[in-house]
């Protein structure tokens, strides 16, 4: 019988766990070690931060539904992984021996990486966690008695714009329908060379169709933006030519802010010697495994990708929704192939797929594969994207729920916007 130790109790880590039981029947060990006992669905966490979903709406019991397939759970947290014990020590002091380890931790919010960044002993909000959405809500809520300018956007180094652009038109819908837009200037902050850039280098006409967005919600913009710091109600914000020189430093002041930090690995993986790159990223190979410890392979935001492409200031590459479903289905045939004698040879498509919802309205922007040159490359704006998104918030809840392994992206969003395209 071989275990296998799952870090991370995220979309990556809860899909892995229940396309490995799936895979491997009941006679191998299967554990997931995540920090507290809740799935969290993070792509609603733009919702929760405007008060449309609360946490309990995007949050599931993990320890429960996981146990239902025979999956085991730890809630304490990894402290360190030691591979040449084929070890992970767990937050409370315990030890978790592995046959294969699965990384899929997510990243660390390097917030600290700008002075005065972030939710805790910053003066941003966050919505890259359900407990920093729920606290940005609070935010919103102070602001609403008295509103002012709004500065959203992403830090130097982030690489998933998706929530940014999102949450953006989402307070610009939430507040129209509160009458109170008009009282609300908003700039929009990003080390992207270009609006619609989203880390990719553009997908399809994502440029014009974002700033037209952007027009027509009266969304000021600054691009190829290092933020230096913050300060209580205000922004200092490095503007960079298309060289990467300075060009003009905007002092923006701001009732109410959400920023995306940069990621870096977490500490578990960042400790270990030869385990991930310069920032901590998982180190991998084509199958997902890491090059030089064979029984460890990643999964999701955490890995190792490069950029798509040198941006004046720096940009990463994202590694969410359809591309982490990949990574899994790679992750569980290898692992399974190397338990029956045979060598890996499962790869993760590596395509960009994101829905962006807008609030009364969305945007698609797909990317097959996510490095051009590309087979398919579309980006397009309706109505039916909004309803698009709520529909697989429903569906990949319930998909946690049951322990249902059929890959979300592939079978319902990829059918679904083949079909609408040709509308």
């Amino acid at each position: 019988m071989a275990s296998i130790v799952i870090i991370g109790a995220g979309i990556g880590g809860m899909s892995a766990a229940y396309e490995i039981r799936a895979l491997l029947g009941q006679e191998h060990r299967v554990t997931v070690v995540g920090e507290g006992p809740l799935f969290s669905f993070t792509p609603s966490n733009p919702w929760v931060a405007v008060g449309w979903r609360k946490p309990a709406d995007v949050q599931i019991d993990a320890p429960k539904h996981l146990g239902r397939k025979h999956i085991a759970f730890e809630g304490s947290g990894v402290q360190r992984i030691e591979p040449a014990a084929n070890r992970v020590l767990l937050g409370d002091g315990r030890s978790l021996d592995y046959d294969y380890l699965v990384i899929a931790t997510g990243p660390r919010l390097a917030f600290d990486e700008v002075p005065g960044l972030g939710p805790e002993g910053g003066y941003t909000q966050s919505v890259c966690t359900t407990a920093h959405a729920a606290s940005a809500w609070d935010a919103y809520q102070a602001f609403l008695k008295d509103p002012g300018p709004i500065v959203i956007g992403a830090a130097a180094g982030a690489s998933c714009f998706g929530p940014a652009y999102e949450f953006a038109m989402i307070l610009d819908a939430d507040l129209r329908k509160r009458k109170l837009r008009d009282r609300v200037p908003m700039t929009y902050v990003s080390p992207e060379p270009y609006i619609g850039h989203m880390g990719l280098g553009g997908v399809g006409d994502s440029k014009g169709l974002m700033e037209s967005e952007f027009r027509q919600r009266h969304i000021q913009w600054i691009v190829n933006a290092r933020i230096a710091s913050v300060a209580d109600g205000q922004m200092t914000v490095s503007e960079l030519d298309a060289d990467g020189q300075p060009k003009k430093t905007h002092v923006l002041p701001f009732r109410y802010s959400m920023v995306l930090p940069a990621f870096t690995g977490v500490d578990a993986v960042r400790q270990v010697e030869g385990l991930g790159n310069p920032r901590g990223f998982v180190l991998i190979d084509e199958h997902q495994r890491h090059p030089a410890f064979a029984n460890i392979y990643g999964i999701g935001v955490c890995v190792a990708i490069p950029p798509v492409e040198v941006t004046p200031v720096p940009t990463g590459a994202p590694k969410t929704g359809f591309m982490i479903e990949s990574m899994v289905t790679a992750v569980a045939e290898n692992i399974k192939a190397e338990l029956e004698g045979r060598a890996a040879a499962s790869k993760a498509t590596w395509n960009a797929i994101c829905l962006a919802d807008m609030g009364d309205t969305g945007v698609a922007f797909v990317a097959l594969p996510q490095i051009p040159p590309r087979n398919v490359t579309w980006a397009k704006a309706g109505k039916w994207v909004h309803l698009a998104k709520v529909a697989f918030e429903k569906y990949f809840l319930m998909k946690m729920k049951s322990g249902n392994t059929e890959p979300v992206y592939e079978k319902y969003v990829l059918k679904l916007l083949g079909i609408l395209r040709t509308r």
